[in-house]
């Protein structure tokens, strides 16, 4: 028989245990990827709302780039496309 220290010790402990949909999981991955996670609830939302193809394209542009705050520069991008989208 284990000692409650021993049962302790190996329980994985599950951060995302609130995350039930798809697009909250993307979200906080988005965040994670940015190293923005004091945002999550905003790249939630915006997994919830914008088109995957377009988050998609930004998070491989900040990725590649050294960029300090990815953050803001992942905003700039989607705000970018999102307007190329729409004016044509």
């Amino acid at each position: 028989m284990q000692s409650l220290g021993n049962i302790l010790k190996t329980k994985t402990v599950d951060k995302n245990k609130y995350i039930f949909r798809e697009f909250q999981d993307y979200g906080v991955r988005l965040a994670e990827d940015l190293g923005d996670l004091a945002h999550k609830s905003l790249y939630i939302r915006l997994a919830k709302t914008v088109d995957r193809q377009i988050l998609e394209q930004c998070k491989r542009f900040v990725i590649d780039s050294n960029a300090n705050n990815k953050g803001a520069l992942f905003m700039w991008k989607m705000k970018q496309l999102h307007q190329k989208v729409h004016n044509t």
